[in-house]
């Protein structure tokens, strides 16, 4: 079976952030339990009730939109990475893989009815909005999102460029919802944007589309340029609140950093279904301490970077453990009917770990807020754990609740990155970084 496999997901305004995604193009067994008597009952109940429902209902329905709801309600029965992509948003979701669409710039998922965000793409209207990570919005334009499906508040969250929009939100913390006003733009992803702390290369990547890898090469190019290759004291990678993207791209920027060896792996329902991912390339660093930084906002393709690298003890992670995104969706194209998305796999790191529902425990671990404290209330809480119907980690693995997602937007107080500077730069000390790492050591 040929894949081009995918982790993470970008789109439009953006829907269900944390997957890994495969294409595939085979048809479905269609013969597969053709005898089951109860299968073809049920059906049976199920074509009963459509014709009730297009019959007797108070108002007119359409067949397409009853049958695309009816799928849906199967699919997101399943896990809350699973749904039905009709032939708009399956169109939206190539296109936004390639880095640029209309929208607000938000990662969101429905939960208990509203819209959740997920987290704001850097530099469009909903950052400089200050929407934050798990705000709810509860109206799109005074219009109560409360029984709309997930597609159809994405839907009126996009728009023509320079066009208004308002959105009702509900913030933990404060007693009362808030209208805040944005203007659609055409959102362009530049997943990668770096520059230079003193003799250290800070390298933020936000997201995996098509343009990360080249963005990142370039990326440590121009730094080693600017600081001297043999000046450079190390590399942070900051993949805080990064929500996933293109697996080849993950792949790939594992391989920036690796000169050999396994970065992840898949296995699905059946054995034959096991793949495994290696490096290619070599370390663009040569081997200078990489520290990478992780949060409760970083999930699927982000993760299995920093599993990678950690794994292979190529860098250090910092920061709080990430989202738990660990399971990998089909993408199967339903030809002019668009696309299933449809979990049939998990991943894992090179040492064999699942991180569903887990996530990746950093190697150091820093709060942005005291946990001792009254503020720990307001944390930016997020985790795979927490989604509703979520697919359950591995039997006799313990699950493990969501981290903090908060990112101050003021480098002073930004504890976790202030951390990253002082180790490379000999200033703080600890057991977990010793300056130098092992590449490609399993």
């Amino acid at each position: 079976m040929n894949k081009s496999v995918l982790a993470g997901f970008v789109v439009g305004t953006m829907i269900s952030a944390f997957a890994v995604f495969a294409f595939q193009s085979d048809s479905f067994d269609t013969t597969a339990n053709a005898s089951d008597s109860e299968t073809y009952r049920q059906l049976n109940l199920f074509g009963d009730v459509f014709e009730r429902v297009r019959a007797d209902y108070v108002e007119p329905t359409e067949d397409a939109k009853l049958v695309e709801n009816a799928i849906n309600g199967m699919l997101t029965s399943l896990d809350p990475h699973s749904s039905y992509m009709n032939p708009k948003s399956f169109r939206d979701m190539q296109v936004q893989t390639r880095g640029e669409f209309g929208g607000l710039g938000i990662e969101v998922t429905m939960e208990n009815g509203v819209i959740k965000v997920v987290t704001p793409i850097d530099d469009t209207p909903a950052s400089r909005a200050g929407l934050r990570p798990n705000d709810y919005i509860t109206h799109i334009d005074d219009k109560q999102i409360l029984g709309m499906t997930l597609s159809d508040a994405v839907d009126r969250m996009r728009g023509a460029a320079d066009t208004p929009i308002t959105l009702t939100v509900v913030r933990k913390g404060l007693d009362e919802p808030f209208d805040v006003k944005l203007t659609r733009a055409i959102i362009t992803i530049k997943s990668v944007k770096f520059h230079r702390e003193g003799d250290i290369g800070y390298i933020r990547i936000t997201s995996f589309n098509e343009q990360t890898s080249d963005l990142l090469e370039e990326a440590i190019g121009t730094l080693q340029k600017q600081i001297g290759a043999s000046r450079v004291k190390g590399y942070i990678l900051d993949m805080r609140n990064n929500p996933g993207g293109l697996l080849d791209q993950a792949i790939n920027v594992s391989g920036d950093f690796i000169e050999e060896g396994e970065i992840v792996s898949t296995r699905g329902r059946h054995p034959e279904d096991t793949q495994r991912h290696n490096a290619r390339g070599g370390d663009l660093t040569k081997g200078k301490p990489v520290i990478v930084m992780v949060n409760g906002g970083s999930a699927s393709a982000s993760e299995i970077v920093a599993g990678a690298l950690q794994d292979h003890r190529r860098a250090v992670i910092l920061g709080t453990r990430s989202f738990g995104k660990g399971s990998v969706q089909t993408i199967i194209p339903l030809g002019a009917d668009g696309a299933l998305r449809l979990t049939t796999a998990r991943y894992y790191t090179p040492s064999g770990h699942s991180i569903q529902a887990k996530g990746i425990e950093p190697d150091i671990i820093v709060e942005q807020t005291d946990p001792t404290s009254k503020a720990k209330k307001k944390m930016q809480i997020t985790g795979e754990a927490e989604l509703p119907g979520h697919l359950a980690a591995e039997k006799g693995s313990a699950e493990v609740a969501g981290s903090d997602s908060f990112v101050p937007t003021d480098k002073k107080d930004d504890k976790q990155l202030l951390y990253a500077i002082d180790l490379l730069n000999g200033v703080r000390k600890n057991a977990a970084f010793k300056g130098a790492v092992i590449t490609g050591a399993n």
